[in-house]
């Protein structure tokens, strides 16, 4: 009975230990200010399973936790919180229109395919696209010329 109830102590005391560590460490990621290096101290933060606490070194100052500089457009659609709220491009040749599931490769590389049931047909050359965030969630394409917008999502 002894030994049962100061394993549970020696286990809460651990806990307690380990809350404290994680409350400054995630205070010290909470006072970084760009996003990008604030989420990558979060991702940083050593986790309580198994209360093993990690070394000081992977909760580092921001500088050392800054992520590679990738440029916004690059990442646009990928990411939950994109510093975007658009990118603009264009559909390099014919452009025929679309249908559920069509992908849609555009002049910056980055592929975008059709979301939701929409079809529509056009012809069209080269047409500029708008890909912004949608009222409620997602993306959705607006292309010069086209009445409708597909809903889209981004896949490479």
């Amino acid at each position: 009975m002894k030994m049962h109830f100061l394993l549970a102590s020696l286990l809460a005391a651990a806990c307690t230990a380990a809350g404290a560590a994680d409350d400054a460490a995630v205070l010290r990621c909470r006072a970084v200010p760009e996003a990008a290096a604030r989420l990558a101290c979060y991702d940083a933060l050593p986790t309580t399973a198994g209360m093993v606490a990690a070394p000081a070194a992977a909760v580092a100052a921001p500088a050392a936790v800054a992520p590679a500089a990738a440029a916004p457009a690059q990442r646009f659609g990928f990411e939950r919180k994109d510093e975007l709220a658009e990118i603009a491009s264009h559909i390099p040749g014919a452009f025929l229109g679309w249908g559920p599931r069509t992908r849609f490769t555009l002049a910056n590389g980055q592929v975008w395919q059709v979301s939701d049931d929409s079809s529509a047909v056009y012809a069209l050359r080269d047409p500029k696209v708008t890909v912004r965030r949608a009222a409620i969630s997602g993306f959705e394409m607006d292309i010069e010329g086209a009445q409708r917008m597909p809903r889209v999502r981004r896949v490479d």
